[in-house]
């Protein structure tokens, strides 16, 4: 029987990996992205005739911080998944691990990233008043609640058709409606208080990016967990 400490030391590893590939990643790709928002705001902040923000940190310290951060967020990530895993599989936690790594990690993905996603799209530096930084932070919470309940709802709604012997269409019909209707919910929140003045591309690049980084950090922990539970559950 697989016990709690080594779903944790599991979760941990797996998600400093996946925070690791994660990171490495953005330092690749992203953070010229961040270099040219920054480099836009200050250039902004000068013609106005204000006084540039002084940077407690350099850019290339910022860098190396990123893939601490990264590692270190994956890792914390990775144990809190552990624990819903342990809870949800508590009877048998030892069972199809490749399967519920991916379904678990799949699940929290949506709910906690993606929709809140599609209604708030990450902002490169530069973009947003710090006045509004609570009502910006409050909204994505509740798009966050919306999306963790709506996976929770769909999880049970599922276990219930599926005891009740209704076939695996009508299930999945039912996991599709409600996350459709979560969607709703979502975008029936207030809108972004703060208008989006940088460059489309650079917005769009930065956009595409955080998603396929927070991507690799999901897929990497989902794969990670997974792997290391078949490796556990061999005689």
């Amino acid at each position: 029987m697989t016990s709690l400490l080594s779903l944790l030391g599991r979760g941990a590893l797996a998600g400093g990996a996946a925070g690791l590939v994660s990171g490495g990643f953005s330092w690749l790709l992203a953070e010229p992205v961040l270099d040219r928002a920054v480099e836009l705001e200050a250039a902004r902040e000068e013609a106005s005739g204000g006084a540039a923000a002084a940077e407690v940190f350099s850019r290339s310290t910022q860098h190396a911080g990123l893939l601490v951060a990264a590692v270190l967020t994956g890792a914390a990530l990775g144990v809190l998944f552990a624990v819903v895993y342990a809870v949800l599989h508590r009877r048998d936690p030892d069972g199809a691990p490749w399967r519920r790594s991916l379904t678990l990690a799949g699940a929290g993905f949506t709910g906690v990233w993606l929709l809140p996603f599609l209604r708030y799209p990450a902002n490169p530096p530069g973009v947003g008043d710090p006045g509004t930084l609570d009502t910006r932070v409050n909204a994505w919470l509740a798009a966050m609640a919306i999306g963790v309940i709506a996976v929770v709802l769909a999880w049970r709604i599922h276990g219930w058709l599926e005891q009740h012997g209704r076939p695996a269409p009508l299930r999945q019909l039912a996991v599709t409606a409600i996350v459709l209707a979560a969607l709703a919910s979502v975008f029936a929140l207030p809108d972004n208080p703060d208008a989006v003045t940088a460059p489309a591309t650079l917005v769009w690049d930065f956009r595409v990016l955080s998603a396929a980084s927070m991507g690799l950090l999901w897929g990497g922990l989902a794969v990670g967990f997974g792997l290391l539970g078949v490796r556990a559950a061999r005689p």
